[in-house]
């Protein structure tokens, strides 16, 4: 057997459904629409075999994860290194109103985040190394099976590049990572092999079109 991390993205939050920058300094409880997002994952996966269940130890998450968890009798293994990007500043806004208070940093960010961070906030490089090390203690824990790791839309796609042997200062531009969507990468002889990127076919049509980020 092998091993495969499922990389889910948590549920509609207020913040991701006005699009604005929402990182590791805000903790947000889902919308109606975000448990209702988490329901239909636990509701389509719940007949898979799970070894176990990792997620940030923010809100969002923990109430994604929480629905399978209870299903399958799991604990949810809380990772501090699972968090968010830190976006300093920037937490709250919309990228206008940054682009307008704080231009210069935001466009050397835009072109290069992997080493230019948001205002106060953390570089794509500090943050790839954070959750690589979760995910090695994972794959060093588990050498097979169907892990389930609840993370964040910039902390999923950082580690996509990262595993994946793509530039992580492209992240914004290489992978997709609606709210509820996961994505699949399995760990075999020859490293790791994406199954799947930022799948929603567990959500109805009417979830997948619903505004936001």
């Amino acid at each position: 057997m092998t091993l495969s991390l499922y990389l889910l993205r948590h549920g509609q939050t207020e913040l991701s459904r006005a699009n604005v920058f929402c990182g590791r300094g805000l903790d947000p409880d889902l919308t109606p629409e975000g448990s209702a997002m988490a329901d239909a994952f636990a509701a389509a996966y719940r007949v898979e075999p799970w070894t176990a269940i990792y997620a940030s130890p923010l809100r969002r998450a923990i109430e994604t994860a929480r629905p399978l968890a209870a299903a399958k009798g799991l604990e949810i293994q809380r990772r501090d290194e699972l968090a968010e990007i830190d976006y300093g500043k920037w937490d709250g806004l919309s990228a206008p109103v940054v682009e307008r208070q704080w231009h210069d940093e935001h466009e050397r960010w835009t072109a290069d985040p992997a080493w230019n961070p948001p205002t106060g906030g953390e570089t794509a490089i500090a943050l790839a190394q954070r959750m690589t090390n979760v995910i090695e203690e994972i794959t060093e824990a588990h050498m097979d099976g169907k892990v389930l790791v609840v993370s964040h839309k910039a902390s999923i796609r950082v580690l996509l590049c990262a595993l994946l042997g793509v530039d992580v200062g492209r992240f914004r531009y290489r992978f997709g990572c609606p709210v509820g969507s996961v994505s699949i990468v399995s760990f075999g002889a020859h490293g790791p092999l994406a199954e799947a990127v930022a799948d929603r076919s567990h959500l109805d049509a009417r979830q997948r079109g619903l505004e936001g980020t």
